[in-house]
């Protein structure tokens, strides 16, 4: 079950994690779940971290966070339609509050991912994030109509790259580095 906001108090020194997720068929939503958990092994009681499907998030949830992590599937060669309406919704009411704050980027694609990469990167560099690690694609090599729709099923090295992500942006922002 994917945890929906854990440890939300906040003190001057806790830093706060978004990872900001949007799945159709599981995969995303799996790789979320296990940056969440790389987060929280790292954090230490220095961090807050909260999930938010990419619907729910808000406004002022973006802006009390000091770090981010954006997860969501490639769909048409693109970012996916709901994590779009949510960069959409959030992109000019941020824009100039979130210079220097921390991002990584999970993208699960069936066979490229790259332009979805491209698209959110662009986004982050308009907002002025800085990111904390090369972008990854997780390709689950789904190519049929049926394989495409099928829930997936990650890898345990891929959630593992997923964690260690989760865990390098707690870590990095509990020891000041982001």
């Amino acid at each position: 079950m994917l945890s929906q906001c854990v440890n939300s108090s906040r003190s001057a020194a806790l830093k706060i994690i978004n990872i900001i997720w949007h799945s159709m068929t599981g995969g995303s939503k799996a790789l979320a779940q296990a940056a969440y958990d790389g987060a929280w092994a790292a954090a230490q009681d220095g961090c807050s971290i909260r999930l938010f499907h990419a619907d729910v998030v808000t406004e002022p949830a973006m802006l009390e966070a000091d770090g981010f992590i954006f997860v969501f599937p490639e769909n048409l060669a693109a970012i996916s339609g709901v994590m779009k309406a949510c960069f959409d919704r959030l992109y000019y009411p941020c824009l100039g509050s979130l210079e220097g704050r921390a991002y990584a980027l999970i993208v699960c694609a069936g066979s490229d991912g790259s332009n979805a990469v491209r698209q959110a990167e662009r986004i982050a560099t308009g907002w002025r994030l800085k990111k904390i690690a090369d972008s990854r694609i997780i390709c689950t090599h789904a190519q049929s109509k049926e394989a495409i729709l099928a829930p997936k099923i990650i890898g345990a090295d891929d959630l593992e790259e997923a964690r260690q992500i989760g865990g390098a942006l707690a870590a990095g922002l509990v020891m000041g580095v982001y």
